[in-house]
């Protein structure tokens, strides 16, 4: 595998910011006599942080690149600092540059699949809830997404999460208007979606402070029937859980008519 760090100016956060790449080395059956590079694109997968990390926390605390490079795909982990994947209201347009300026650099910048059957979306606490959002509001982009230990129900978070912290986070963000019922509430996302939605995976630890919310996420689902792989067992909010649940993840992942990277 590849992996870059790039550097980059972004036109909707109107600053510098960087994303972590990892593209898959071609194996030499794709190459060519010429020398070109005769394989299709490769399948990606977008690899959201959580809430206290940056681009770097995957590829510093779980071994992703060894596990993206046996399945041939690539990862894109882009930084969005402490924004809950939304344009905030005294900051920076982070769900903007999520949703469209993010894909368009990406497709200019590295040779991925555009194709939704071949385009991923998951992440770890504040970044599971950034990967539900973004599949919720643009199923036709992803074919699945997937949460680990997420922070499923901002709704509930902005209303009743009194640490000074969190209520300074919640301000700065959302200054004042209410979650419930918007296009940053999945609860509300599920209860109005319709057309064909991602394939959805969640996994919690049932030692996970955001157990509840996860529980009344999978509940949400079952009254709006939309499907769901969910499974609650033994973990925390923890890099050792998300190391390992991130396989289960990729397993998931439709990648069966993709041979595996030699």
């Amino acid at each position: 595998m590849a992996l870059i760090r790039c550097d980059f100016s972004s036109e909707a956060l109107e600053l510098g910011t960087s994303m972590t790449v990892l593209l898959p080395e071609r194996a030499g059956a794709q190459i060519g006599l010429t020398g070109h590079d005769t394989g299709a694109p490769p399948p990606v997968l977008y690899l959201l942080h959580g809430l206290t990390d940056d681009d770097t926390a995957w590829t510093r605390y779980t071994s992703i690149e060894r596990y993206a490079a046996e399945r041939g795909l690539a990862v894109v982990m882009p930084q969005v600092h402490r924004s809950f994947y939304a344009d905030e209201a005294y900051g920076a347009r982070f769900w903007t540059y999520l949703s469209e300026e993010l894909p368009a650099v990406v497709s200019s910048f590295f040779r991925v699949s555009t194709r939704r059957e071949d385009t991923f979306v998951a992440g770890l606490s504040m970044g599971g809830y950034g990967a539900f959002k973004w599949a919720l509001r643009e199923p036709e982009r992803f074919a699945a997404a997937a949460s680990l230990s997420g922070a499923l129900d901002l709704a509930y978070i902005s209303q009743w999460d009194k640490r000074p912290h969190m209520a300074a986070l919640i301000a700065r963000v959302f200054a004042g208007r209410p979650v419930a019922g918007t296009g940053d509430d999945l609860l509300h996302l599920l209860a109005t979606s319709g057309g064909d939605l991602p394939r959805l995976l969640l996994r919690c630890g049932t030692g996970d402070h955001l157990v509840a919310q996860n529980e009344r996420f999978v509940a949400a689902c079952r009254e709006h029937n939309v499907a769901i792989d969910a499974a609650f067992g033994p973990g925390a909010h923890e890099w050792g859980y998300w190391d390992a649940q991130i396989r289960t993840v990729l397993d998931w992942l439709p990648l069966k008519n993709r041979a595996k990277a030699s």
